[in-house]
């Protein structure tokens, strides 16, 4: 006879991802997972896998919760280049505000944890990276289509030109306690922009 899990998967993820965007890959242990979560290391390791397998699920799930709003915001009909002002505008609020500032970005901290030593959360980073940078190039090319982005102008470089803009401002909005100063350096970005 099979047993039933006593405990409910996807919120036990969802305490995972939480407690690794506040702490880090490294200095989130198996004990405090287990601790935080309220179930057994036998039961993570058996639901999850090891713990790098369970950071990389709430990495996954993080990513699915974030990147598709993105999209979102920058697929809407009509003009396009206030929807990419907005968007950089958000990231800057986002980067700045004191509830979001301590725990930033999980794709961006990992990038910066994890990136140049583990080739699995790697690809996750540089798969986000490229959903941004894809998203943000297709509604260039629309604005370029729609005449809001003259033609001299090339979306592929405008498009990674805002993907590090926006992948600084979460990077230094972490560590920064002067708001202005990523909020200055949006502004200067979007002045690239017509």
């Amino acid at each position: 006879m099979t047993r039933t899990k006593a405990f409910d998967p996807d919120a036990a993820l969802q305490s995972a991802l939480e407690l690794f965007w506040r702490r880090g890959y490294e200095a989130t242990s198996m004990a405090d997972l287990v601790e935080h979560l309220g179930i057994g290391r036998a039961s993570i390791y058996a639901t999850f896998g090891s713990k790098h397998e369970l950071y990389l699920k709430a990495l996954d799930r993080y990513v699915e919760m974030r990147d598709p709003a993105i999209l979102e915001e920058l697929s809407q009909p009509g003009p396009v280049m206030p929807a990419v002002r907005a968007v950089v505008r958000r990231f800057a609020a986002e980067a700045t505000a004191p509830e979001v500032r301590e725990a930033g970005c999980l794709v961006t901290n990992t990038a910066a944890e994890l990136g140049p030593h583990d080739p699995a959360a790697a690809r996750r980073v540089a798969s986000s990276w490229e959903h941004v940078e894809t998203v943000l190039h297709s509604a260039l090319v629309r604005a370029r289509a729609q005449g809001e982005l003259p033609e001299d102008r090339d979306p592929r470089a405008l498009a990674h030109l805002l993907l590090v803009v926006l992948q600084g401002m979460r990077v230094v909005g972490k560590v920064s306690s002067d708001p202005a100063r990523v909020r200055d350096a949006a502004e200067q970005a979007l002045t690239l922009l017509p």
